[in-house]
């Protein structure tokens, strides 16, 4: 897995905290606002509103917050109107990084991305100087202690699953995005249950990062996290394991 998927698994064992999670909510009800103001408000007929309110749910946001988002999107009820907006550049060790927000604000949004580049010596770079180093993907998470891996790979190939990984906790399955649904279908039907289900950037290739300057990416990292407008950071950064476990 790619060295943000592996920070991302560990922020999932580490928990969320009240105030995190308030912020987290902040980021899921923009999803959801901006999945349903661009495909309705069904999640049957909508696939990004679908991933959305799963993971919302997931996260365990109150019902009401769900349904509320989506009427703002449908335009039931007055709210924001977000754009979405993406940035890319360059971390510490050179590291490529996509950064995909969603803001009411594009001055507010480049801003708080080029401080916290900054200030870890990284770099805001220009438009398409990075996009070409990730392919774009669906990615299902299910909990390896659950189930066999021959299960799950053999459901998951057949559902149009691209590839299934695994570290001994988690099983990672790869599909093309048009292909999330039916494996997420295939796999429900199985009665496999996931652990998240995305839409992210897998990068082509990766970056060896080590010392400081794996350090300073982790805290680039959870920095751009922590900006409201920040949905997702992908990066292609392969951050020392001996970093990461200190991480925990």
């Amino acid at each position: 897995m790619a060295g943000h998927n592996k920070w991302s698994k560990i922020k999932r064992k580490k928990g969320v905290n009240d105030a995190k999670r308030g912020a987290l909510f902040t980021k899921l009800i923009r999803e959801i606002t901006v999945a349903a103001k661009e495909g309705g408000g069904s999640v049957e007929f909508n696939a990004r509103l679908r991933l959305g309110v799963e993971t919302a749910k997931a996260a365990s946001m109150p019902a009401e917050n769900i349904e509320r988002a989506i009427k703002k999107g449908t335009g039931e009820l007055e709210g924001v109107d977000y754009v979405e907006v993406t940035y890319e550049g360059y971390g510490p060790g050179g590291v490529a990084l996509y950064i995909e927000c969603l803001t009411d604000n594009t001055n507010r949004s480049v801003a708080d991305v080029r401080h916290a580049l900054g200030k870890c010596d990284g770099s805001l770079g220009t438009d398409g100087s990075v996009a070409w180093q990730f392919d774009r993907k669906g990615q299902i998470v299910i909990d390896a202690a659950r189930y066999s891996e021959d299960q799950v790979f053999e459901v998951a190939i057949e559902s149009g699953a691209e590839d299934v990984t695994g570290d001994g906790e988690e099983f990672v399955i790869t599909a093309e995005p048009s292909d999330l649904t039916s494996v997420e279908t295939g796999l429900k039907q199985a009665g496999i249950e996931t652990s998240s289900a995305e839409l992210t950037r897998i990068p082509k290739n990766e970056v060896a990062v080590a010392g400081k300057d794996a350090e300073k990416l982790l805290k680039l990292l959870d920095m751009l996290d922590e900006l409201d407008d920040v949905q997702k950071v992908h990066s292609n950064a392969d951050i020392d394991e001996a970093i990461l476990a200190e991480a925990m």
